[in-house]
């Protein structure tokens, strides 16, 4: 699915810092920590606790932010529906990682344990 040319630009222009408490807000208030949303964040684009912060006080953007990570391996096993789209079928590399992480933040607000939102292939 493709996405509009002015969605795209304004999520890639969007800061880090802006989403990242709003990420911290929507799972404390389901009984999550900041602590399991900072490792659901390292396991996806391989920063560390340092390296997130860095990016939130640079005012990173989108773009930025998923150009300097290491997406995780089995990224490509995050599947499912998140704002009505598939994320499996969002042609736009930039605008999958976002709804990547946008899925796994929705997981773990739901109370998933943290074994099946960090994805692991089938034995």
């Amino acid at each position: 699915m493709a996405t509009p040319p002015a969605t795209l630009d304004r999520v890639a222009r969007m800061p880090f810092a802006t989403v990242y408490p709003l990420y911290v807000t929507k799972v404390e208030k389901k009984g999550r920590t900041r602590a399991e949303l900072d490792a659901v964040i390292q396991w996806l684009t391989g920063f560390d606790d340092a390296a997130i912060a860095q990016h939130i006080a640079a005012q990173t953007t989108f773009a930025e932010f998923f150009d300097a990570a290491h997406l995780h391996p089995n990224a490509s096993l995050i599947t499912g529906v998140i704002c009505g789209v598939r994320v499996e079928e969002i042609e736009e590399p930039l605008m999958q990682r976002v709804r990547y992480l946008d899925k796994l933040v929705d997981e773990l607000a739901k109370g998933k344990a943290m074994e099946k939102i960090l994805r692991a292939p089938a034995a």
